[in-house]
């Protein structure tokens, strides 16, 4: 049976990867299978019906809620100007110094990852920052890989991923925290040797850039939206409260979106500016919202005890628990987090991880510190994952080009990871 719910988890992958089914879609029905295989009964006690799909469905709601909140306050830092003002000010500063103007641009990038993920964060600081950065003379390949590794560095304290990672592997927050914080340190070398290298060896090419910037604005406050110097400090807020005070995560990232929009909206446009970003913020929430369902509902197939029963024989035959070969293993195994493969923690990746801790094999801390490496790797390199899309196409390269070129140093941060993983957990 086990080798059989391994053939169809193959399956799935193959349905992902050919685009024969949407990644939701595809992890519900390979759910499905999965529960029938391990032979669930349709309803009842650990059944498709009442387990898998109702059960299932409503597991990740809290970091559903904290998506939409997180998307809110990236809709509020995109109309109130505040995303760009912090570019703008990044591109002034830096002049026509290509590695200080992406220096910059990786800084704000990397503020705007700690707020929301994906294609948002990436046009939040993209939309200006890339053409900027290829006014400049920065290789195009160069400043999109900027913006993906400047997100990347924010990632470890995305508080949506926290609550993601602390329900989905049923782990305390502080247990979270403490790996990301620790995460974070190889996340920002790697960006930055990112940023020095690439721009030292590639030079510069001159281009003409993808937006022009009016140079003398007949009122920036108007025609560039300077948001007021305060309010740049909105990013900030959520993570402030969340890691400094270790207030909870849901009413810190509101903190963040009361904060953003008392500092930059007359008390009577407050009302129509609230309605307008939050449903804004559901449009761009929907996507992950519909994934973190299927994933749920995949979380609770593996989890049967049928299924757990028939995978654990398989799963502890090729799962390493020496420290160094654990390591090594699974650095090799980084690219099967690419183009949605099996490793991909926001695909199969999160039902592998649930396999892992309910057969006992690794502690949850441990799939925490493997997860967690493996998805800085994704958030910048897969180039199916639609930051990286969007912001390839922006800079009028291909995904597959920034994916070369970002590999080898979101490869070193999954290493670093691993390593903090094995001398920590096992």
């Amino acid at each position: 049976m086990g080798v059989v719910i391994l053939l169809v988890m193959a399956a799935g992958v193959a349905l992902m990867l050919t685009r024969r089914l949407p990644t939701a879609f595809a992890l519900v029905l390979l759910a499905v299978v999965i529960a029938f295989v391990a032979g669930a009964p349709l309803t009842g006690k650990n059944s498709v019906l009442d387990t898998v799909l109702q059960e299932g469905a409503p597991t990740l709601a809290a970091t559903m809620i904290a998506i939409i909140l997180g998307s809110w306050l990236g809709k509020l830092l995109d109309e109130t100007g505040i995303a760009g003002t912090l570019v703008r000010k990044i591109v002034e500063f830096g002049g026509d110094r290509p590695t200080v103007v992406a220096l910059g641009v990786l800084a704000v990038s990397a503020l705007v990852g700690t707020v929301t993920g994906s294609a948002p964060a990436a046009m939040l600081a993209g939309i200006i920052g890339i053409p900027a950065m290829i006014a400049v003379g920065v290789p195009k390949v160069t400043a999109a890989g900027t913006v993906l590794m400047g997100i990347a560095v924010g990632i470890p304290f995305e508080l949506p991923v926290w609550q993601f990672f602390s329900t989905a592997l049923n782990l305390p927050i502080p247990t979270v925290r403490g790996f990301m914080v620790k995460l974070f340190p190889f996340a920002l070398v790697a960006a930055l040797a990112f940023v020095l290298v690439e721009t030292r060896r590639r030079g510069t090419e001159h281009a003409w850039s993808l937006k022009s910037v009016d140079a003398k604005p007949r009122s920036r406050r108007e025609d560039l939206g300077d948001a007021p110097w305060y309010a740049l400090l909105a990013p900030a807020v959520p993570l402030v409260l969340a890691l400094g005070f270790e207030l909870a995560i849901i009413p810190s990232l509101l903190a963040g979106v009361l904060y953003a929009l008392v500092t930059t909206t007359r008390p009577g446009a407050m009302n129509k500016r609230l309605l307008r970003t939050l449903y804004g913020g559901f449009e761009v929430a929907a996507p992950p919202i519909a994934l973190f369902v299927a994933i749920g509902i995949l979380l609770a197939a593996v989890k049967l005890p049928g299924a757990v029963d028939a995978l654990e024989p398989l799963v502890k035959a090729v799962s390493p628990h020496n420290t160094v070969l654990f390591v090594v293993v699974f650095t090799l195994l980084v690219p099967l987090c690419l183009y949605r493969g099996p490793l991909n923690v926001f695909g199969l990746g999160a039902g592998i991880a649930g396999v892992l801790i309910a057969t006992g094999i690794y502690p949850a801390a441990a799939v925490l510190g493997m997860a967690t490496s493996y998805n800085q790797v994704f958030g910048v390199a897969d180039p199916t994952s639609t930051q990286t899309v969007w912001s390839a196409q922006y800079a009028g390269v291909t995904p597959q080009q920034v994916m070369v070129r970002t590999l080898p140093y979101v490869w070193a941060v999954a290493l670093g990871g691993l390593c903090v993983t094995a001398g920590t957990y096992l």
